[in-house]
């Protein structure tokens, strides 16, 4: 079989998951997943790092996202699979690689779940007060908060045990509202600007907290998790009607679409903040309904209207992205059991539905667990972004390696200038891990640590036919990879604890960034160097067409 074969089978009648999302249910998808939390609450947060020039940070963190989505569309349009960005690095590297991102993937889809509930909430919170309470400045679910944080979880997937179908059809009428609303928002706030809140009236001018703090709000001021979901549609592969033409589309078009709104919602949020607002600077802003800073703001702003249906949409938007992130984290899982990393019962479908009923429900209750150590918004979402950067790293690496060894693959949407555009998208995903700073970090790297450890374990309960091929030569590099990362990560310019070992000093800014660079290029040439030979790719991919 060719891999031309491979690109264009069609799936095999009665065999794993159904075929039946459509264009621009497609799109929706990757917009539904994008315009989440985020939104409520990124403006504020990146504000509050950044001052005036969280402008700038949508734009560079736009920039930074792009090019991974250029990435992945080439690789979605290549391979239509279940979990795709678990696999291309599987493809191209073998088990150890896709695992690691595979891993990541999950870890950054199940931990979404919770986030969005939690956003949920806090908005509520400003008319059911007893569901948060302000614990050392952060915002937290009290213990009955977490109770109905619970059932939506568990709503949730009751919703998605109904089938991909029904979910997709809902999922495209809610992201017609979310886009609606953003609009409206920007729309309506913008009519009451103070403009010289991006200079002359602004504390500490246009650059607060400096250009350190420009990139901070990348990761701290949630930016980066407001982007991130273009992928959706990727991960929903396997069950696109038309995924040569339809997955491109729909990551680029749903980059586009909410990029330009993110923007405009934190130039209307910054301008149409009072000067009193500002009197303690920009890391201190206050005012009434703070909890909801949108609806808090309209309300201030006497746009009283706007913010009861800011109030209803904070409850659509990320309640959505919860269902959705309920059925992309099980696509996952059912992903790595494809790999067969993890057990088999992860990727059995229920044949009436076409769902994937045990991970789903694993999906559950880890998500159930996550709302334990994780009471709020902002405790995790630094966490997330860190944990998709890992996830988004596999692309780049495995583009790189297929385009030198499948060059004739059929490829729908083919990626100009791959050969500088991979290895920039790699120094990018690692320069995203390295500004969440080290606080954050230690605890993915952690995260991905316990990861090796379950894969020790099935690896050494499976029968010997049933175990993957580790193909540790291909995979050589992954460990001295995330160990450079965690090194640079600790002494670096991010909440770096390095005094603490052999009295080292934080490296320079600037020239932080040009370390992670280098160690990055390393990365990616070693692992270009030892990829998987094209016999090996193809015997990976060639059961794509059955999924």
């Amino acid at each position: 079989m060719t891999t031309e074969d491979i690109a264009t089978a069609p799936p095999v009648a009665g065999q794993g998951l159904r075929r039946h999302i459509s264009g621009v249910q497609l799109l929706w998808v990757s917009v539904g997943s994008i315009i989440g939390s985020g939104w409520l609450f990124g403006a504020l947060f990146a504000a509050q790092v950044a001052g005036p020039s969280a402008v700038l940070t949508w734009i560079i963190g736009t920039a930074a996202v792009a090019v991974l989505a250029l990435v992945h569309a080439e690789l979605g349009g290549m391979f239509a699979v279940s979990g795709g960005t678990a696999r291309f690095p599987h493809y191209a590297f073998g088990s150890i690689a896709g695992f690691t991102m595979g891993w990541a993937t999950w870890l950054a889809g199940v931990t979404t779940v919770p986030i969005e509930v939690e956003a949920v909430l806090q908005y509520s919170s400003n008319y059911v007060h007893w569901l948060t309470h302000v614990d050392n400045g952060a915002v937290s679910l009290t213990t009955p908060g977490i109770g109905v944080a619970a059932l939506l979880v568990v709503l949730f997937t009751v919703v998605n045990l109904y089938g991909i179908r029904a979910l997709s059809k809902l999922n495209g009428a809610i992201s017609v509202w979310k886009i609606i609303t953003l609009v409206l928002t920007i729309g309506v706030l913008a009519t009451k600007m103070h403009f010289g809140n991006f200079g002359h009236s602004s504390p500490g001018g246009f650059f607060p907290s400096g250009i350190h703090g420009t990139i901070a709000a990348l990761s701290a001021g949630g930016v980066i998790f407001a982007l991130v979901g273009f992928e959706q549609a990727v991960q929903v592969g396997a069950e696109s009607r038309n995924p040569g033409r339809d997955i491109p589309r729909a990551v680029m078009g749903s980059l586009f679409i909410t990029a330009v709104l993110y923007l405009g919602l934190q130039i209307v949020f910054i301008g149409g903040l009072r000067p009193e607002q500002l009197a303690h600077g920009w890391s201190d802003i206050t005012f009434e309904g703070i909890f909801g800073p949108f609806a808090g703001l309209a309300t201030l702003l006497g746009f009283t209207w706007l913010a009861w249906i800011l109030y209803f949409d904070a409850i659509v938007s990320p309640g959505s992205n919860g269902l959705i992130y309920v059925t992309t984290s099980s696509r996952l899982s059912y992903a790595m059991s494809r790999n067969g990393y993890i057990s088999s019962r992860f990727s059995k479908v229920n044949p009436r539905t076409g769902v994937p009923v045990f991970s789903v429900l694993v999906t559950l209750v880890v998500s159930l667990i996550c709302l334990l150590p994780f009471p709020g918004w902002q405790t995790l979402v630094g966490f997330i972004t860190s944990a998709f950067a890992l996830m988004y790293a596999g692309g780049p690496l495995a583009l790189g390696a297929l385009r030198r060894e499948l060059p004739d693959h059929a490829r729908p949407f083919r990626l100009r200038y791959a050969d500088v555009l991979a290895p920039f998208a790699f120094i990018v995903v690692n320069l995203l891990v390295y500004w969440g700073g080290w606080t954050v970090d230690w605890k993915i790297f952690c995260a991905v640590a316990f990861g090796y450890c379950l894969l020790a374990a099935s690896y050494l309960t499976k029968r010997p036919d049933e175990r993957p091929e580790l193909a540790l030569k291909s995979g050589s590099w992954v460990v001295p990879w995330l160990v450079g990362l965690a090194a640079l990560s600790y002494v670096g310019q991010y909440d770096s604890p390095a005094h603490l070992l052999f009295g080292l000093a934080h490296i320079p800014f600037w020239w932080d960034i040009a370390a992670v660079s280098a160690w990055s290029l390393v990365i990616y040439y070693w692992a270009l160097a030892v990829r998987l030979p094209a016999g090996d790719v193809l015997k990976l991919t060639s059961n794509v067409h059955s999924e």
